[in-house]
C-alpha cells in the first residue's frame, strides 16, 4: 500500500537527518518508526483510560479507601521508615 505524506519543512529536515546519520534506511523507516511509537502511545493511553474505568466502576461498588485509612497507612510507613533509619 502507498500514501503520500506531506511533512513540515521541519518534520522533513528531521527526517532526512535521521536518514543521513545512519539512524535509518530512507525518510519511509522513520515514518514507519514514527507510527509504531504512536501506535504504542495509544495503546498505552487506552491502557491508562481502562484503568481509570476499572477504578470507577471499584469506587461504584465501595471498593474504596477513606482518607483515614490512607493516612494511617502512610503513618505506618512512615514510622517504619524511621525506626530502620535509626537502626
Amino acid at each position: 500500500m502507498t500514501i503520500q505524506v506531506k511533512l513540515t519543512p521541519a518534520l522533513e529536515k528531521f527526517a532526512e537527518d535521521c536518514v543521513a546519520d545512519g539512524r535509518f534506511g530512507d525518510v519511509n523507516e522513520v515514518v514507519e518508526a514514527s507510527l509504531r511509537l504512536l501506535q504504542h502511545q495509544e495503546q498505552k493511553r487506552q491502557a491508562f483510560l481502562q484503568s481509570l474505568k476499572d477504578a470507577e466502576d471499584e469506587a461504584d461498588r465501595g471498593e474504596v479507601f477513606t482518607l483515614e485509612e490512607v493516612m494511617a497507612d502512610l503513618d505506618a510507613i512512615i514510622e517504619a521508615a524511621e525506626a530502620h533509619a535509626a537502626e
